[in-house]
This record gives C-alpha cells, sequence and structure tokens, in this order.
C-alpha cells in the first residue's frame, strides 16, 4: 500500500493543464490551415503558443513534456509536421518549453522569460539542423523561419503572457 503514488492536487492540476496545453497545440494548427491554408502555421506559429504557455505557467518539465508531445501527436493524427521536419520542431517546441520554464524560474519576469525562450528555442532549432542528417542549410532556414513567423512571435510576445497572468489568477481563486 505504500508503494502506491499519490498525487497531490497540484500535481494532478499540472497534468490536466499539460494534457490541456497539447491538446489545444494540436488542434491550433489545424484550426490555422483550415481557414488560412499551409502557410497560415508558418506565419502564426500556432503550435507554440500552448508551449511556452505550459513552460510559463507549469515550469521546465511540463514545458519539456508539451514541447515533445505535441509535434509527435499532431504527426500521428494529421500528418503534420510533415515527417522530414518532425525531429526539428520536436527539438525547437521541447526547447521553448524548457527555457520558458526554466527562465521562468530564474528570472521572474513573464516577458523576459518568453522572449528568453524564443531565441534559446531557435537557437536549439539552428544546431538541431546544423549536427542532425539533412539537407536544410541550418543558419538560412532559421532566418526563413523568422522572417515568415514574425506575425506569429509579435502575437505570442503580447498575447502569451496574458494567457498566463489570467490562468494563474484562475488557478490561485481555485
Amino acid at each position: 500500500m505504500n508503494n502506491l503514488l499519490v498525487l497531490s492536487s497540484d500535481k494532478i492540476k499540472t497534468l490536466v493543464f499539460a494534457a490541456a496545453f497539447t491538446a489545444l497545440s494540436v488542434l491550433a494548427p489545424m484550426a490555422a490551415h483550415y481557414f488560412g491554408g499551409p502557410a497560415a502555421g508558418r506565419a502564426f506559429l500556432p503550435m507554440h503558443f500552448f508551449v511556452l504557455v505550459a513552460g510559463l505557467l507549469l515550469g521546465w518539465r511540463a514545458g519539456l513534456t508539451v514541447g515533445v508531445l505535441t509535434p509527435l501527436i499532431s504527426f500521428s493524427v494529421s500528418g503534420m509536421p510533415l515527417f522530414a521536419m518532425l525531429p526539428f520542431i520536436t527539438i525547437e517546441l521541447a526547447a521553448y518549453g524548457f527555457f520558458a520554464g526554466l527562465l521562468r524560474d530564474s528570472v521572474k519576469n513573464v516577458w523576459l522569460a518568453l522572449v528568453g525562450a524564443m531565441v534559446l528555442g531557435r537557437v536549439v532549432l539552428w544546431l538541431g539542423i546544423a549536427l542532425l542528417p539533412t539537407k536544410l542549410i541550418a543558419g538560412a532556414y532559421v532566418i526563413n523561419a523568422v522572417k515568415t513567423g514574425w506575425m506569429g512571435m509579435a502575437l505570442q510576445i503580447l498575447l502569451v503572457p496574458m494567457v498566463v497572468v489570467v490562468i494563474q489568477k484562475f488557478l490561485k481563486n481555485d
């Protein structure tokens, strides 16, 4: 009986929110592609949004988990991202979630943690492309991703901190 894992209410909340953020991260690109076509995903970066929220709100472990699971589940359900891009997007999203949580714990400022995670996520993406076997050119790919995704990045900087603050207030009232 002592060997049973007992989950605290905080751990249960974390698991529920991590599952919800993973589901939202899978559904958001589907909605973006449905309404705006494939280019909408590259422009608005809908998969990134809830991964960043998960890291900032739930910490690096949950952020990393949501970042890894999101592209894998999305691929298995929708075929997106393309198989050739799956390792790189998984690495990138895992880095976003990890660094968002890690930086939020250390700098305590949601905007600094967010921007830091976004920058470090791109650096890790660049490293992944540079080190893994691919025909992609790391620098060119990352520069193009930033040029194409600037609207999504701007929306993340504007909206992610607000979502985090609102959810934190909701959780404190719980």
